[in-house]
C-alpha cells in the first residue's frame, strides 16, 4: 500500500517536471520565431529593389533658341480692285479661282456715253492742232509786213546818210566845202537815226500785240484740246479693269448687269507665290527677333515651309500691348491658303557653347522650382537644383548646377524619391 502511494507521486513530480520542459521549450520556439521574422525584415529592407532608368551625360553643344507662336497667313501681294467710275458691268473676263496677268482685261463697264465724248474731245484736238499750224506757218499780216518794210527802208536811208555825212566831212576838212553843207549833212543823219528807231519801235509793238499774241492764243488753245482729249480718253480707259499683278481672281462679288460703283470692290487679286504670317508677340519676345532671322511655318496638315522673319514692327500696338512680326514664306505648289492659321517658328538667337540636358530630364515642381535627378557613383539618384536658360521642346540649356559629363536621369525621372537606388541604362547626350 505504501509502495503505490510512494509510486504514484513520483509519478506526479514527473509529469510536473515535463510540463515544464514543455513550457520552456514553447517560449524557446516564441523567441526563435520572432528573431527568425526580424532578421527576415532587415533583410527584406536592406535589399530594397533598385528603380531601372535611363541616364544621359550633360553635354557641352551649341543650342538655338526659337520664338513660337500662331499666326495668320495673307498674300505678300493683293490687289483689292475698285472702279474709278460707277457704271453697269457689260461683261466680265475672269471668274472667281481664274489666274490672271498683270496688264489682263478682267471686265468691261458700260462705256458709250465715254467713247462719244472721247471722239468730241479729239475732234476738238485736231481743230486745234490745225488752228496753231495756221498761227505759225500762215502769212504774215499786212501790217506786221508792211512795218518790217518801214524798218528796212529806214536802216538803208540811215546808212545812206551816214555814207554821206562821213564823205563832207572829209571835203570840210580840206576846205573843198562851207560848214553850212556839212551841218546839213549832220541834220540828214539825226533824221535818219530817229526814221530807223521809230521804224523799229513800230515793228516790236506789232510784234507783242499783234503776231506774237494770235500766236500765244493759238498754243493756249492747243493745250486745253490735249488736256480735253486725255481726260476724255482716261475715263474711257477706266471703263476697262485691267489686272494689276499676276495672281489669282480669288473674289467676285459683282455679277454682270449690275452696277459697279466707286465705293464697292469689284475683285480681288492675291500673288500666292509668297505669303506672310503674320504674328503678334509680347515685347520680350519680339526684343529677341531681327528681320532677316530664319524662321518655318508649319501649316494644319504638319507640312513646313523654311521662310525668314521680314518685319518687326518699330512700335506696340496700344490696344493688345504686343508686337507684330512678318515672316515671309515661298508658297511651294500653294499649299498655304491666306486666312489660315500656322505655327510659325523664328529663330531668336544660337548660344555656341552650352551646358544641355533632355526636356525630359528636367523636374518642375508647383512652387516653380527646377532640379534634376543625377546619379553618383553609389548608383543612387539624387535630386539637384538647377538655373534653366534656354527651353527647348527637346532641350534644355543649364546655367547653374551641373557640370558637363554629369549623369542626369532623362527617363525615370518623374516622382523618383532623393537617394533612391537606380538600375542605370544610358542613353546618347543630344545632338547639336
Amino acid at each position: 500500500m505504501w509502495r503505490w502511494r510512494s509510486l504514484k507521486r513520483l509519478r506526479g513530480r514527473s509529469n510536473l517536471m515535463w510540463r515544464g520542459k514543455a513550457v520552456v521549450l514553447l517560449s524557446l520556439a516564441a523567441v526563435a520565431a520572432a528573431l527568425s521574422v526580424a532578421c527576415t525584415s532587415a533583410s527584406e529592407a536592406t535589399a530594397a529593389p533598385s528603380v531601372a532608368v535611363a541616364v544621359t551625360p550633360v553635354a557641352r553643344m551649341p543650342i538655338q533658341q526659337w520664338v513660337r507662336t500662331q499666326a495668320v497667313l495673307y498674300p505678300l501681294q493683293q490687289a483689292i480692285i475698285t472702279p474709278k467710275i460707277s457704271a453697269p458691268v457689260a461683261h466680265f473676263y475672269v471668274q472667281r479661282g481664274d489666274t490672271v496677268h498683270a496688264g489682263e482685261l478682267l471686265a468691261q463697264l458700260e462705256n458709250s456715253d465715254l467713247k462719244a465724248g472721247n471722239e468730241d474731245a479729239q475732234a476738238q484736238l485736231q481743230a486745234a492742232q490745225a488752228n496753231y499750224q495756221t498761227a505759225v506757218a500762215g502769212a504774215i499780216p499786212a501790217a506786221l509786213k508792211k512795218a518790217q518794210l518801214d524798218v528796212t527802208a529806214a536802216e538803208q536811208a540811215q546808212a545812206n546818210a551816214q555814207t554821206i555825212y562821213e564823205s563832207r566831212k572829209q571835203l570840210f576838212a580840206q576846205g573843198a566845202l562851207p560848214k553850212r553843207t556839212l551841218d546839213q549833212a549832220k541834220v540828214n543823219l539825226t533824221d535818219a537815226q530817229n526814221a530807223t528807231a521809230l521804224a523799229q519801235q513800230h515793228l516790236q509793238a506789232l510784234e507783242r500785240g499783234g503776231h506774237s499774241a494770235a500766236l500765244r492764243e493759238a498754243a493756249a488753245t492747243l493745250a486745253g484740246a490735249q488736256a480735253r482729249a486725255a481726260a476724255a480718253a482716261a475715263q474711257l480707259s477706266f471703263s476697262e479693269i485691267r489686272s494689276p499683278m499676276d495672281g489669282v481672281v480669288t473674289d467676285r462679288p459683282v455679277y454682270e448687269g449690275e452696277l459697279a460703283t466707286t465705293s464697292s470692290p469689284l475683285m480681288t487679286i492675291m500673288n500666292l507665290a509668297q505669303v506672310v504670317a503674320r504674328a503678334h508677340l509680347p515685347a520680350d519676345q519680339a526684343a529677341l527677333l531681327r528681320p532677316g532671322a530664319k524662321a518655318t511655318l508649319t501649316g494644319p496638315a504638319g507640312k513646313t515651309f523654311p521662310a525668314k522673319v521680314t518685319i518687326v514692327s518699330a512700335a506696340t500696338d496700344i490696344g493688345s500691348t504686343t508686337v507684330q512680326v512678318w515672316a515671309q514664306a515661298a508658297n511651294r505648289g500653294d499649299a498655304l491658303r491666306p486666312g489660315t492659321t500656322v505655327t510659325v517658328a523664328m529663330l531668336a538667337r544660337t548660344i555656341p557653347d552650352a551646358l544641355v540636358i533632355p526636356a525630359s530630364a528636367l523636374l518642375t515642381d508647383t512652387s516653380g522650382a527646377t532640379t534634376v535627378m543625377v546619379v553618383g557613383a553609389d548608383h543612387h539618384a539624387h535630386s539637384r537644383a538647377v538655373t534653366v536658360g534656354v527651353r527647348e521642346p527637346d532641350a534644355i540649356q543649364i546655367l547653374k548646377g551641373l557640370r558637363a559629363g554629369e549623369p542626369v536621369v532623362s527617363v525615370g525621372a518623374y516622382a523618383l524619391a532623393d537617394d533612391t537606388p537606380v538600375t542605370v541604362t544610358p542613353v546618347k547626350s543630344p545632338q547639336p
